[in-house]
């Protein structure tokens, strides 16, 4: 499988230099990752909002879809998560990000895989898990690639950076990064990398936002070893105990996966 049948190499060789020349923490924002043609086809790929295999995330903290199921994926969407899992693509990429230890994928995509946020749609500022539970490996870095070729950037949608904080709090807003079509960016999550979606999408019900990711691990080295996400609340959330409560058991590896809401009520 050819690197240069789906991805904009001289576009990603000359936009991947600036990987970590600015902050809050390391990262590069390409444009038009894929091919043309590859980016519209991926686009179309994406099922319906509305497809029950999908998984529901819904509560205080997340709401949106997602899907890592490799079954789901259609021909080419199978073969762009192929290729980006690949030791060619790796090596690739080590190349430009500076890596002087052994990158690997996540076939897994533990997750990974298809994202879409509807109207209202949000996921608030956090920390990403820095442990694979499975791999017993870190998560170095992660690529988002953002597939709506109609969004309008009045109705939200941006990827929020934050710096300046610690590894409790994500300290003050520095870069947002519009979901252009075919945009991607990748960033360093063994940093203090808070990143979000903590307001609410205002697209129409009929647009959504659509990314695919893919992560890679590397052997553990460095910053705390959280085995799920550490989210923060926003401003209104603050002080709001049952959020409190929420994103304490939302980062507990025992009891992440109980977190429902029932009847506006955090069980």
């Amino acid at each position: 499988m050819n690197i240069e049948s789906f991805i904009n190499i001289e576009g990603f060789k000359n936009q991947a230099e600036f990987f970590g020349t600015e902050g809050p923490f390391d990262h590069c924002v390409i444009d038009d990752f894929f091919l043309p043609d590859v980016a519209k086809l991926l686009e179309k790929d994406f099922p319906d909002y509305d497809e029950k295999s999908l998984y529901l995330y819904n509560n205080p903290l997340e709401i949106k879809k997602t899907s890592n199921n490799w079954n789901a994926f259609p021909s080419l969407t199978y073969s762009v998560f192929s290729l980006l899992n690949s030791k060619k693509f790796i090596d690739f990429i080590s190349t430009f990000l500076c890596m002087k230890t052994q990158l690997y994928s996540d076939p897994g995509l533990n997750g990974g895989g298809w994202h879409m946020h509807k109207r209202g749609g949000k996921l608030n500022t956090h920390l990403d898990y820095s442990m694979h539970p499975k791999l017993n490996l870190q998560r170095k870095f992660n690529i988002i690639i953002y597939l709506n070729s109609e969004w309008d950037v009045a109705w939200g949608g941006e990827l929020g950076l934050w710096g300046g904080g610690s590894e409790e709090f994500p300290g003050e807003l520095v870069k947002s990064v519009m979901p252009n079509f075919n945009r991607a960016i990748i960033f360093d999550t063994t940093q203090n990398s808070w990143h979000g979606l903590p307001s609410p999408l205002k697209c129409p019900d009929n647009q959504y936002r659509k990314s695919i990711a893919v992560y890679y691990l590397c052997e553990p080295d460095n910053g705390s070893l959280r085995g799920k996400a550490l989210f923060s609340p926003t401003a209104e959330q603050t002080d709001d105990p049952e959020i409190a409560t929420l994103i304490k058991r939302r980062s507990e590896v025992s009891t992440a996966s109980n977190v429902y809401i029932t009847k506006n009520k955090i069980k």
